[in-house]
């Protein structure tokens, strides 16, 4: 029973117990859901959707920044000119107006925060029923131009109110 006892206590001491090192796994980051605007070179931009005159009315007022796969899609409850401006807007943006087609009737790059009133109005070139904004430069990057087509995606079930 002695010898017993020692081997026991040998093994014991000789053998540590198993220990596991933490797994290591590589996260993905979540892939974003959402209403999305697509670039015709695949470039993807996530969008607020501002349907209602209260959220047109407010757009990108007071943001301090936006990322370059970010913007706001415009819904207006018909074909028109619909001039912009840069009211409140602290960081200078790209205009796309995009007409019932999903066709660019046209584009203003890079257009300034208004610092004063009176603050200046951007019209279009063109008839639209969406207008994109996103951050300044982004449009310019991605050759976005006149008669460039976009695929807009999840933004059907969004009425203008």
């Amino acid at each position: 029973m002695r010898i017993a006892l020692v081997l026991l206590l040998a093994l014991a001491c000789t053998n540590p117990p198993a220990t596991t090192s933490p797994t290591v796994t590589e996260t993905q980051p979540a892939a974003r859901t959402g209403p999305r605007v697509v670039f015709p070179d695949g470039h993807v931009v996530h969008v607020e959707v501002a349907n209602t005159e209260e959220l047109r009315a407010q757009g990108l007022m007071y943001r301090d920044h936006l990322a370059p796969d970010d913007g706001m899609l415009f819904f207006f409850p018909g074909d028109g000119n619909y001039p912009f401006w840069m009211k409140n807007t602290r960081i200078p943006l790209d205009m796309i107006w995009i007409d019932s087609n999903r066709t660019v009737a046209d584009v203003k790059f890079e257009v300034p925060p208004c610092k004063a009133d009176p603050c200046p109005s951007y019209p279009p070139q063109g008839v639209a029923r969406y207008v994109l904004e996103v951050a300044g430069g982004v449009a310019r990057q991605h050759g976005i131009k006149a008669g460039d087509v976009l695929r807009f995606e999840g933004t059907d079930p969004f009425e203008v109110r």
